[in-house]
C-alpha cells in the first residue's frame, strides 16, 4: 500500500459500474437533472428580449408574457401591450405615448422618466412600481391600481384628479390605490 491508496479509494466508484445514484440517491439524481435542464432551457418567458432603444411604435405586444424584457428607452408610441404579463418590466425613460396598456400586469414596472401621456391603462395593475418624472397628462387611468407605487407628488395630484373605477383583477379602488384624499 502506497502514500496514494487513500485517495485512489476515494475516486473510485464503489461498484465496478458507476451508477450515479448510488452517488446521489434518487431523489438527488433527479433534482440534479432538473437543474441542470432548467439551466440549459432557462427560466424567463420565451418572448423575454432586450428591446432598449429600439423603435416600436404601433407594434402588437397584446397577451404576451413580457417578464425579463428590458424596453429602457424605447419608443412605443401607438404600441398595444394590453393584457400583457410583464413582471418586473423596466420601461425607464421609454415614450408610451398613446399606447395601449389595458388590463396588463405590470407588478414591479419601471416606469421612471417615461412619458405615459393619452396612455390607456385601464384596469392595468402598476403595483410595487416606480414612477419617477413620469408624465401622464391625459392617461386613462379608470380601474387601474397603483398600489405601493413610488411616485413624485405633482404626478399623484394629476393622477388623483382623474382617478376613478375599481380594478378587475385586484378588486381595489384605483383612487384608494393611489392614497388620494
Amino acid at each position: 500500500m502506497n502514500a496514494f491508496s487513500p485517495l485512489l479509494v476515494l475516486l473510485r466508484p464503489p461498484h465496478s459500474v458507476w451508477q450515479p445514484w448510488i452517488l446521489f440517491g434518487k431523489r438527488g439524481l433527479s433534482c440534479l437533472l432538473a437543474g441542470i435542464l432548467i439551466t440549459l432551457l432557462g427560466t424567463g418567458s420565451a418572448s423575454a428580449a432586450d428591446y432598449t432603444k429600439r423603435d416600436l411604435q404601433g407594434r402588437s405586444f397584446a397577451g404576451e408574457d413580457l417578464t425579463g424584457s428590458t424596453f429602457v428607452k424605447a419608443n412605443l408610441r401607438d404600441a398595444d401591450l394590453s393584457h400583457v404579463t410583464a413582471l418586473g418590466l423596466d420601461l425607464f425613460g421609454s415614450s408610451l405615448v398613446g399606447a395601449n396598456l389595458e388590463a396588463a400586469n405590470l407588478r414591479g414596472v419601471t416606469l421612471d422618466m417615461a412619458n405615459l401621456a393619452g396612455a390607456n391603462l385601464r384596469g392595468a395593475v402598476l403595483e410595487d412600481g416606480l414612477m419617477w418624472l413620469t408624465q401622464v397628462n391625459g392617461a386613462d387611468i379608470e380601474g387601474a391600481d397603483f398600489t405601493n407605487v413610488m411616485m413624485r407628488s405633482d404626478t399623484l395630484k394629476a393622477l388623483c384628479a382623474v382617478a376613478s373605477g375599481t380594478n378587475p383583477i385586484t378588486g381595489r379602488d384605483t383612487r384608494e390605490s393611489l392614497g388620494c384624499s
